[in-house]
C-alpha cells in the first residue's frame, strides 16, 4: 500500500499523540491518589498502546485487521471523594481533566484522518481506533462523575 504525502503525515500526527497518551497515563497513573484510578490510567496506557502499534503497522504498509465482536465492558467506579473539595481529589480532578481534554484531541486527529484516508481498509481501523478514544473519554467522565468532579 502506497500512502500520500499527506496520509504519511496524518499519520504521522497521529503516532506522535498517541505517543503522548501512553506517555501521559503512565505519569498520570503513577500521580493519581486514588487506586482506581491508578488502574484505570494504566490499563489506557495499554490500550493507546495498541493503537500505537496499529498505526506503525499502517506506515509500514499492513493494515491491521479490525476486530469486530462484543465491545469490552466498561468499567464501573464506586466514588472515593466526597463533594467536599480536598487537595487529593483536586489533584485527582486535574489528571481526569487533562487526560479527557487528551482524548477529545486525539479523537478529533481520527476524524479528520477518516475523511482524508482514500484506503477504505485504513479509514475502518481509523474510525475503530476513533471509537475506542470516545470509550476512553467516556471512562474518565464516568470516574469524574462518580467522585463529583465534573460540572
Amino acid at each position: 500500500m502506497q500512502l500520500t504525502q499527506k496520509e504519511n503525515g496524518l499519520l504521522d500526527d497521529m503516532i506522535e499523540s498517541e505517543k503522548l497518551c501512553i506517555e501521559k497515563y503512565k505519569k498520570h497513573s503513577d500521580a493519581a491518589i486514588d487506586g482506581q484510578l491508578k488502574g484505570l490510567f494504566s490499563n489506557l496506557s495499554d490500550l493507546e498502546t495498541k493503537h500505537l502499534q496499529s498505526l506503525d503497522s499502517i506506515k509500514s504498509g499492513t493494515v491491521p485487521s479490525v476486530q469486530s465482536g462484543s465491545k469490552a465492558a466498561m468499567p464501573s467506579f464506586q466514588s472515593v471523594y466526597s463533594p467536599a473539595p480536598s487537595q487529593d481529589k483536586s489533584t485527582d480532578m486535574f489528571l481526569c481533566s487533562d487526560a479527557l481534554s487528551g482524548e477529545k484531541h486525539v479523537s478529533h486527529l481520527y476524524d479528520t484522518g477518516i475523511f482524508e484516508f482514500r484506503d477504505e481498509n485504513v479509514r475502518n481501523v481509523l474510525n475503530h481506533i476513533q471509537k475506542e478514544e470516545q470509550q476512553h473519554g467516556k471512562m474518565i467522565y464516568d470516574y469524574m462523575s462518580a467522585n463529583n468532579m465534573y460540572c
